[in-house]
């Protein structure tokens, strides 16, 4: 079975994943089951489904109507009768393997015989699930996050007899319900991203536990210094201190004595009131910037990279989805094989290599894989390559965070690529966009645009986590803003969602600007303390009256479309349905336009606003003058007499 043979889905279970499952599926155009044992249950799960897509309707997060929507999805009981039709089989059920496997007989018995059997669960093995059916090649995994709503990140894991079919049909299927997958190629267990997951936890309780470092201390140094969304404590809290306590015991870890001591007391984070933190009489977390300062960071750090190259050395996952695991399903601020390779794979080794010394411990050996890279020199991105080839300044480059691709006609399509963080600005973005612009070929390139990933935002301002760990004045912003103002080439960004800071920064360094109606613009950063300093101001004050420029900035408000439009801020501001038309029309002027005549226009006009009337002529009527002797000038002036679209070469 191919994905384009999947039409009619069923998903098992109607709680929290399976309902979040079944409105993901049905918001995509999917015809969809939800089954569960009880009726109850099932309508339970519906009201849950029809109060969502109700809100996402009203918000035009979903397209379609609300009541559209919900007419594909039927509910049932019984399982022979919810799963007779089906050619996808999305099991949702509690994570228990006796009862997954009751439920995969039954799927044996009842679906089609080419269905694709698939399993929702964050721990428990495939290929022992998959013993209870006779079709073990079409059992997957399909570890969606919570909630699947708005958890963008699906890991396809692979069985030991899974096919490859049964793989990719349920990767192409997840793209297609506008989800991100991963590929876990072997049944590990935690699969990929709660394996990476498991030391950020497991080392901060072992450091706590040694009297190395408090609670408050090791969450704030990893928030406030290391950018994590959240500390290892205040994580543990969240999720359940129970549940990486039973997960270390399955796999047969050692537990830290101040997890043990939690699990005696039933202190097990925010369910239960007390956890690491109180959540009663104490108001949850304690921590504060500025603790933290004397953890030693790179002591979890080293195990979560260790780990990583453990996944990648056995063959489960590839650098690429691993980070795009911990970045979607965790909220990692980068990769932990990008964070690596900035570390450096040699004092990774080298810190892992001191605590095995000093501790004997085998969760501080390090993997066969990260030996490897280290021995061959390939130690992280001074070297050139690490987990990824950084390549030299006219080399190819892996980049992490922004996509690029170059059409034939000349049109480099630049996307940042961080949605689950509203495609805020980091250090290695600005970076890598500036290592695209200085390293493309111009001679092959006509225009430019950039664009956000996702539906929420073109970005959303600098992500100041991002940052962590680095002085302002180490981060390259001035750099980055005036590669975008100063590239050759005419620049266009494609505003879809929230512009707002330094996104709005971006925006204001390109030369042209079209947004959808519903999108936002702003300067917030007078509300941080701060002042836009990626040439914000001055761009504002150079595009706008004074007083507007002002307003934007002192005040901090988000401002509309529409507003930014009637005040000159933006070109054009034009409904959604109507928004790629708009673009494409602009865009055909500037890669069929006079490539030469356009560069000179774009200089003339940016150096010559800078200086008095005089100056400024003068720049034109030079450029005038060189642009009289160019082909190009002369395949205009043939066209024009001709009536005819021009030709241009840019010779």
């Amino acid at each position: 079975m191919n994905v384009d043979d999947i039409s009619q889905v069923t998903v098992l279970g109607a709680g929290n994943m399976g309902h979040g499952i079944t409105e993901v599926v049905a918001i995509a155009g999917y015809d969809v089951v939800m089954r569960d044992i009880e009726q109850d249950l099932v309508d339970d799960g519906f009201e849950s489904i029809k109060w969502s897509v109700e809100k996402l309707s009203e918000k035009g997060i979903v397209s379609e109507d609300a009541e559209t929507v919900l007419d594909r999805i039927d509910t049932e009981v019984d399982l022979e009768t919810a799963v007779s039709d089906a050619d996808l089989v999305i099991e949702a059920a509690p994570e228990q393997m006796e009862i997954k496997k009751d439920i995969f007989s039954d799927l044996d018995e009842f679906t089609p015989e080419d269905a694709i059997l698939a399993s929702n669960t964050s721990s428990l093995s495939i290929t022992e699930i998959a013993t209870a059916t006779s079709r073990p090649e079409q059992v997957v995994g399909m570890h969606f996050f919570n909630p699947p709503v708005k958890m963008d990140l699906v890991e396809v894991i692979y069985g030991a007899e899974t096919a490859d079919e049964t793989a990719e049909a349920t990767y192409e299927f997840v793209e297609s319900i506008d989800k991100t997958p991963i590929y876990v190629r072997k049944d590990v267990n935690g699969f990929v991203v709660n394996s990476v997951l498991g030391p950020f936890s497991d080392e901060a309780a072992w450091m706590v536990s040694e009297g190395v470092a408090d609670i408050e201390a090791v969450d704030a140094a990893m928030v406030h210094r290391r950018g994590y969304p959240m500390g290892p404590f205040e994580l543990s809290d969240l999720t359940g201190i129970d549940i990486g306590y039973h997960v270390r015991k399955e796999a047969g870890r050692d537990i830290p004595p101040i997890v043990q001591e939690k699990v005696d007391a039933e202190d097990l984070g925010q369910k239960t009131g007390r956890g690491y933190y109180d959540y009663e009489d104490g108001g949850g977390t304690t921590y504060e910037a500025g603790q933290g300062e004397d953890v030693d960071t790179l002591r979890i750090e080293a195990r979560i990279i260790n780990e990583a190259a453990r996944l990648i050395g056995n063959d489960v996952a590839t650098a690429e989805a691993i980070d795009t695991g911990m970045r979607l399903g965790a909220g990692f601020p980068e990769g932990p094989c990008r964070r690596g390779d900035k570390i450096g794979l040699d004092t990774v080794l080298e810190k892992l290599e001191t605590l095995h010394d000093e501790y004997d411990h085998e969760r501080y050996e390090p993997s066969e894989h990260l030996r490897s890279l280290v021995e061959a020199g390939t130690t992280g991105e001074e070297a050139g390559e690490g987990f990824y080839d950084y390549g030299g300044d006219d080399g190819e480059r892996h980049y992490s965070t922004i996509q690029y691709e170059l059409s034939d006609d000349g049109l480099l399509e630049v996307t940042l690529d961080r949605p689950e963080r509203m495609n805020a600005l980091n250090d290695d973005l600005m970076d890598e966009v500036v290592h695209l612009l200085d390293s493309s070929d111009l001679d092959e390139v006509r225009a430019v645009t950039f664009e956000g990933a996702g539906d929420r935002a073109f970005s959303a301002g600098a992500d100041i986590t991002g940052f962590a760990g680095r002085e302002p004045y180490e981060a390259a912003i001035t750099e980055f803003f005036e590669a975008v103002a100063e590239y050759p080439r005419p620049t266009l960004a494609k505003i879809d969602g929230f512009c707002l800071g330094g996104g709005h920064e971006l925006a204001l360094a390109c030369d042209l600007r079209i947004a959808t109606e519903d999108s936002e613009f702003g300067f917030p950063e007078i509300n941080l303390g701060l002042l836009p300093g990626g040439g914000g101001t001055q761009r504002a004050m150079r595009m706008l009256s004074d007083a507007r420029a002002k307003e934007l900035v002192f005040r901090g408000e988000h401002i509309s479309a529409e507003r930014a439009q009637n005040w000159g801020l933006i070109n054009r501001a034009v409904p959604e349905s109507e928004f790629e038309e708009t673009v494409e029309e602009f865009l055909n002027d500037l890669v069929y336009g006079a490539p030469i005549a356009l560069q000179k226009a774009k200089r003339v006009m940016n150096v010559g606003r800078d200086q008095d009337l005089e100056a400024g002529l003068e720049l034109e009527s030079q450029a005038f003058g060189h642009l009289l002797a160019t082909d190009d000038m002369q395949e205009g002036a043939a066209a024009f007499m001709e009536d005819r679209d021009p030709e241009f070469e840019g010779k």
